[in-house]
C-alpha cells in the first residue's frame, strides 16, 4: 500500500527513504535550498501535517520532513519500539546518514519534545531548535474532548488497545484531532482521509498504542533538556492542550530559551497557523 498524497502539495520535492540500524525504514521529503531544516510532525499523523509550512519554508531551508518510525509512509517492523529513547536513536541516525550539519531541528507535539531531546544529545550538528507544543505532560491528548479521552484510555488498556486502534476511521479521527485546533475548520479533510490510509497497513494498531502507551517516556525526557546549549524558541498555540505552568516548567529546564505564544491557535500550530510558525522559525 502505498500513496501519492504528498505530490499533491509538494510538486518539487523528492520522496526518499533511509533505512537506520534498528532495522526502520523512514520515508522523507527534501524539498527546497539553503541550510537544512528538519521537521518532525505530531503523534498520529505523518510528514503531510507539514504540508502548509513546508512551502514557506523552501526558499530559505533545505527541508526535510520525516516520517516517524512506523507512522505515515516509514515501514512498521515487528520487533519496533516506540518509546523516546528509541525513536530518538533512530532520527539521531536519520541525521548522521543525511550528513546535516549546522541544522536547525524543529518540531512539533512529539516532534518538538524529540527535537529538543536530540539537541540535548547531538549539540554539535544543530544550529538552534523550534518546538512548537511539546509534547512532555501527562494525558496529552486526552485533555483534547471527551472522544480522545476516551478512545486514548481505550487504546492504553493490555489486551483492548489494538482493537480500539484497528476500530479507527473518518469520523473518530477527525472529532480527535478537531479537539487540537481553535478554529476546527483548519483541519484538511483530505489530510484525514490520508492518514486513515496509512493507518490500515498491518500492524499499524501496535505502533499507535505503542506511541501512546510510551507517553511516559517521552514525558521523562525532560530530564534530558538541562543538557541542551543551542538555542531555543519554545513556541505555544494559547489553546494548546498544556497548561500555563507546565509550558513556564519547560522553559525554566532550557537555559536563555525564549517563549512564544500564538494567539488563536490550538496544538496543531503548523495547520492553523503555519504563516507564524513559518515566521518563528526563519527568525530563529
Amino acid at each position: 500500500m502505498t500513496s501519492d498524497y504528498t505530490k499533491t502539495w509538494s510538486k518539487e520535492g523528492d520522496i526518499q527513504y533511509v533505512t537506520v540500524s534498528s532495522g526502520n525504514t523512514l520515508r522523507y521529503l527534501a524539498s527546497g535550498s539553503g541550510a537544512p531544516l528538519l521537521l518532525m510532525h505530531t503523534l498520529r499523523t505523518q510528514l503531510d501535517y507539514f504540508q502548509r509550512l513546508v512551502p514557506l519554508l523552501n526558499e530559505r531551508f533545505t527541508v526535510y520532513a520525516v516520517d516517524l518510525p512506523g507512522l505515515g509512509w516509514s515501514d512498521i517492523q515487528p520487533q519496533a519500539h516506540y518509546d523516546e529513547p528509541s525513536v530518538r536513536r533512530d532520527i539521531v541516525e536519520f541525521i548522521e546518514r543525511l550528513s546535516l550539519d549546522n541544522l536547525t531541528l524543529a518540531g512539533e507535539s512529539m516532534g518538538a519534545t524529540l527535537a529538543l531531546s536530540v539537541a540535548a544529545e547531538r549539540e554539535t550538528e544543530i544550529r538552534n531548535v523550534v518546538a512548537v507544543n511539546t509534547y512532555d505532560y501527562p494525558q496529552g491528548v486526552e485533555r483534547a474532548n471527551a472522544l480522545a479521552s476516551v478512545i486514548i484510555k481505550g487504546m492504553r488498556v493490555p489486551g483492548m488497545g489494538k482493537i480500539v486502534s484497528s476500530l479507527e476511521n473518518k469520523q473518530i479521527l477527525s472529532g480527535i484531532l478537531g479537539g487540537g485546533f481553535y478554529d476546527k475548520e483548519k483541519l484538511p479533510a483530505a489530510f484525514v482521509e490520508e492518514l486513515i490510509k496509512s493507518g490500515r497497513r498491518p500492524g499499524y494498531p501496535k505502533v499507535e498504542t505503542g506511541y501512546f502507551k510510551s507517553l511516559g517516556s517521552f514525558i521523562e525526557a525532560r530530564a534530558l533538556y538541562g543538557r541542551i546549549r543551542v538555542p531555543v524558541t519554545l513556541v505555544y498555540g494559547d489553546h494548546d492542550w498544556s497548561t500555563r505552568s507546565e509550558r513556564q516548567a519547560t522553559k525554566a529546564l532550557i537555559s536563555g530559551s525564549d517563549l512564544r505564544i500564538l494567539e488563536k491557535t490550538g496544538h496543531f500550530a503548523s495547520l492553523e497557523n503555519p504563516g507564524k510558525v513559518a515566521e518563528i522559525i526563519m527568525e530563529s
